[in-house]
């Protein structure tokens, strides 16, 4: 009741306003005649800068070059009505004004508690678009009865068809194009006379939000508009269902060349960023000026150095034919403040036969090898080093949907015993995945998003494969993300804007430096920064002279995906961080082009370009502890350990264990611990671990028959019977995909030379008799945790029983149900 009432007043107030304007209409019939139109107010353009005041870019006038006003009888009718069912259907019925609409709106706003509905009609738009800047956006009861009054007594002194050509030749559709046919040049480079359905639609759903549809930065956006748009056609009759499927599905050629100015994507961005900060009314009166964080020299000289990358890389040869690449980009950021210095979005922004409008920048690409240093951020914030050993051999892991996944090294090799920097510096696939199983997804995915990427949402939607860069992440944000391992684990946010002010000076805005915010152990970004500027632990992999390197310490990573489709390479110093990518915008597969070969000669000569001197040397932070380790196994070293290396740890990491891979055995082939004597010179071997067994026989290395050696560990009361696989604590995971049979582990114990026969107990049950060594076996998996030894029978009739290693056979995860 008490809403009804409310209604009532409000309608009742409304019929009255409407007496009283025609009232005033008919008395002062000039103080409504709308003197104003012909002719925009003038206003002075805006100018964007980079950082010492070079005009990148500036925005014209309303009446200036992007305003071309043409007859309504070359606007296509489609055009026309598109704009009528989007904007005002009842425009050649109402007055100048929609009762109605204006009730409808009033109560919607009064229900809110604020503006949530607007009520405008085409005739009150062209009114306000001739109103004097200083009252075009008032918010008054007076401001608002003028417009409605104008819109009324034009209505009664102009033909609709004039308003409706008023509308369309002077409303502002983005990118600077006022009116329809600055519009049709500006976005698809064609006479307005020659718009289809598609394109009209379009084009009509423009002015709503020019920025939030602008179909050369968003095309998702823009294209989802003109559906609404159809929508609205064929709701108000304007055409059938038919039409607008066949229009909906119709591909759209995009102008490439929108206007030839200094770092035109960014000029664009930047253009964009300014709706943030100031409001509607201050952009169009005009006179700023825009202070940005670019550096014109070096975006000059990225600009170049990417188009002749490209042109190298299309350039056929005697030895190989052309790589089918015509994208790429560039960005240079600052990682202590995060300000943009360079940003190159595509070799030609001019260029519409190789979408040269497209901003391979934010746009969402797969990096690759690109996203390992978070795997292994990751992984040393769960306390393994760049020392941990782990095995490249072949391996097969269940994924959620019942797989089985095997990754593969770029090589296609393996490696053996890996330590983690050598691993990361090399970009091997299995040791990634490895270690991503290891840790989980979800610890991955965690730090991802505390370094910027907002691409990485929920862990469960990814499976191991996400550590090769099996997810879409922009080259912005990955860069920044970059940007915590230079800067020390502080988050870098990206911003264009240093400053803007008037033209007689005024401050407007002042970017604000963002407050430190740690996302990551600054001794933990030392390490990966350390590991990315070792050219000695990349060298397996790239040589010593490739072109990763430098004239001076520079942290890299390279990155390619499947198919060639794109390759990156992001890489920095303690000054800037720069990220490129190469590819093509409509993901068309490369020719034999790697991150090496194509993103990494861009980048390496955008570093140069970058420093005019050497950057300062990275100081190792406090908490960090230099520890020489065995060269293999990565722990402590013994007498038998032949060669050793330095490396970093976190001091509640430093290795305590020594290194029991290498051992010394003697001319008998004993194996002598610590302190135990022994005849004849002593030499160092390789006591490989279960999993690398096999590896070490197909590299042809000696495999010492451990049957006949004694391994005394570091002590001379060893013990001489040893269970050595499995390993005590193991996992393993049962695979559906697989047959029962064939998923079996390999059982080996390792006795002295006086052991002649040896029995295999699980969970308390004899399983297995070896009348001789070598004693080992293969046995199938069980669900379940179990408890295993076993006891040798030496050749004098004694008994000796192993410890009991304890392993778990588990059940295949779940598979989730969305």
């Amino acid at each position: 009741m008490r809403e009804r009432n409310i209604f009532r007043l409000v309608f009742s107030c409304a019929i009255i306003a409407q007496i009283v304007l025609v009232s005033l209409f008919l008395l002062f019939p000039g103080w409504f005649l709308p003197s104003e139109l012909g002719s925009h107010d003038a206003r002075p353009t805006n100018a964007i800068l980079d950082a010492d005041g070079r005009l990148l870019y500036e925005q014209n006038a309303p009446s200036g070059a992007l305003q071309y006003v043409v007859s309504l009888e070359e606007i296509p009718v489609a055009l026309r009505a598109a704009v009528i069912a989007t904007e005002d259907t009842t425009f050649y019925r109402n007055p100048g004004f929609d009762l109605m609409a204006m009730l409808r709106a009033t109560w919607s706003n009064l229900r809110a508690g604020r503006v949530v509905a607007g009520a405008s009609t085409i005739t009150q738009q062209v009114i306000r678009q001739y109103m004097p800047a200083s009252e075009r956006y008032q918010q008054s009861l007076q401001r608002k009865l003028r417009e409605v009054a104008l819109a009324y007594a034009l209505t009664r002194s102009q033909p609709k068809d004039e308003i409706l050509s008023l509308y369309l030749n002077n409303t502002y559709f983005g990118h600077q194009a006022y009116g329809v046919s600055a519009a049709a040049r500006i976005y698809l480079n064609k006479p307005v006379s020659q718009l289809d359905l598609a394109e009209c639609a379009l084009l009509a759903g423009l002015p709503q939000s020019p920025v939030e549809y602008d179909p050369l930065n968003d095309q998702g956006a823009a294209q989802a508009r003109q559906k609404q748009v159809l929508r609205l056609m064929v709701q108000h009759g304007r055409i059938s269902q038919a039409e607008a499927e066949l229009a909906a599905r119709e591909p759209l050629q995009f102008n490439s060349n929108p206007g030839v100015f200094a770092a035109p994507h960014f000029s664009v961005m930047v253009y964009q960023a300014m709706q943030q900060v100031l409001d509607p009314q201050t952009i169009e009166r005009g006179g700023l000026r825009v202070y940005t964080t670019l550096n014109l020299d070096l975006q000059q000289a990225s600009e170049e150095q990417l188009a002749r990358q490209i042109e190298l890389l299309n350039k056929p040869s005697a030895d190989e034919p052309s790589h089918n690449v015509h994208n790429g980009a560039v960005l240079v950021l600052d990682p202590a403040s995060g300000a943009i210095q360079a940003l190159v979005g595509s070799p030609d922004y001019a260029s519409q036969a190789d979408s040269g409008a497209y901003n391979g920048v934010l746009a969402l690409r797969q990096p690759g090898s690109a996203l390992k240093p978070i795997t292994y951020a990751a992984a040393f914030i769960q306390g393994l080093t760049p020392a941990t050993m782990l095995a490249d051999v072949p391996a097969s892991y269940l994924t959620t949907e019942g797989e089985v996944y095997t990754p593969n090294n770029y090589d296609r090799l393996f490696h053996g015993p890996v330590q983690l920097r050598q691993a990361l510096a090399c970009s091997y696939n299995t040791i990634a995945v490895k270690i991503l199983d290891q840790i989980g997804i979800g610890a991955f995915t965690a730090l991802a998003r505390q370094l910027g990427i907002t691409t990485l949402d929920d862990a469960s939607r990814y499976g191991l494969a996400l550590t090769l860069g099996g997810v879409e992440v922009s080259l912005m944000e990955l860069t920044a993300a970059y940007g915590a391992f230079a800067n020390g684990g502080n988050l870098v946010t990206p911003y264009l804007i240093e400053r803007i002010v008037t033209a007689d000076g005024d401050l407007l805005y002042q970017a604000q430096p963002a407050p430190a915010q740690r996302v990551l152990d600054e001794r933990i970004a030392y390490l990966i920064t350390s590991i990315l500027s070792d050219p000695l632990a990349r060298a397996p992999a790239f040589g010593t002279s490739s072109v990763l390197e430098l004239p001076f310490p520079a942290a890299v990573k390279t990155g390619t995906t499947g198919e060639w489709r794109d390759n990156w390479t992001i890489g920095y110093t303690s000054r800037v961080v720069v990220g490129v990518w190469i590819g093509n915008a409509d993901n068309q597969p490369m020719v034999d082009v790697s991150g090496v070969t194509g993103a990494a000669p861009l980048w390496n000569a955008v570093m140069r370009s970058a420093h005019t001197s050497d950057p300062p040397d990275v100081t190792p932070p406090a908490g960090l502890k230099q520890v020489t380790v065995c060269a293999l196994s990565g722990l402590l070293p013994t007498e038998a350990c032949p060669h050793t290396r330095s490396e970093w740890f976190l001091e509640e990491n430093v290795p305590r264990a020594y290194c029991t891979l290498h051992q010394l055995q003697d001319e008998a082939g004993r194996i002598i611990s610590a302190g135990q004597s022994s005849t004849g010179s002593l030499h160092s071997i390789i006591i490989w671990p279960a999993e690398l067994v096999s590896w070490a026989r197909e590299q042809g290395l000696e495999v010492v028959d451990q049957s006949a050696s004694l391994l005394a560990l570091g002590t001379p009361r060893a013990q001489t019977l040893q269970i050595i696989s499995p390993a005590d604590g193991a996992v393993f995971t049962l695979n559906p995909a697989l047959p029962a049979e064939s998923q079996r582990i390999e059982i080996q114990a390792l006795a002295s030379r006086g052991f002649t026969q040896a029995q295999l107990y699980i969970d308390d049950t004899l399983v297995f008799t070896w009348d001789k060594p070598p004693f080992s076996m293969s046995w199938p998996l069980n669900k379940g945790r179990h408890l295993l030894y076993i006891e040798g029978i030496g050749d004098d009739g004694l008994s000796q029983r192993s410890a009991v290693v304890a392993f778990t056979v588990a059940s295949p995860p779940v598979r989730r149900s969305d």
